[in-house]
């Protein structure tokens, strides 16, 4: 089973955010349904990367869960670019993991999204990488949308990195 990043946040979403390790198991399972798949690891891996790198997933500490209880480790939650999609056979995984359903504060979840957007600015600056800046720019709205937050100064960055 080869996972698109709309789907892993659709996953996630399920939850309203899993641990790498609950996403893993829930991916198995899912993959399993469909008539004994498994994961590709690698490709996992590489999606959940660029699912990251795209903000269609978004990593957020553990002190962003509001109930039923914070976990020990970060989650994946579903990022402001992204489609949430549940994949083919994913839709009963809630039942089957022993996973609540997460209630997440979005203002400690965008700060999360804040530093991680603001690290991207700063390497596509310093690399004068114009498609990425071009695509952060459309990213700084999504951010806005999705969580309490002013990039204002970062799309003025942006704005004079790409004079």
């Amino acid at each position: 089973m080869d996972a698109t990043a709309d789907e892993l946040a659709g996953v996630v979403d399920l939850f309203g955010g899993l641990t790498r390790t609950e996403l893993d198991r829930a991916l198995s399972e899912a993959a399993f349904r469909a008539d004994g798949q498994s994961v590709n690891e690698t490709a996992l891996e590489e999606t959940i990367d660029g699912a990251l790198a795209s903000f269609a997933l978004v990593r957020s500490p553990p002190t962003a869960v509001t109930a039923p209880s914070e976990p020990t480790a970060p989650l994946l939650v579903a990022g402001p670019t992204a489609f949430p999609t549940v994949p083919d056979h994913a839709e009963d995984v809630p039942h089957i993991l022993d996973v609540e359903r997460r209630e997440l504060d979005r203002t400690a979840l965008g700060e999360s999204a804040r530093e991680r957007f603001s690290d991207a600015v700063e390497e596509a600056t310093e690399s004068s990488d114009e498609e990425r800046l071009s695509r952060l720019l459309d990213v700084s709205y999504d951010l806005e949308a999705w969580a309490p937050l002013d990039l204002a100064p970062a799309r003025r960055t942006i704005s004079e990195a790409l004079e």
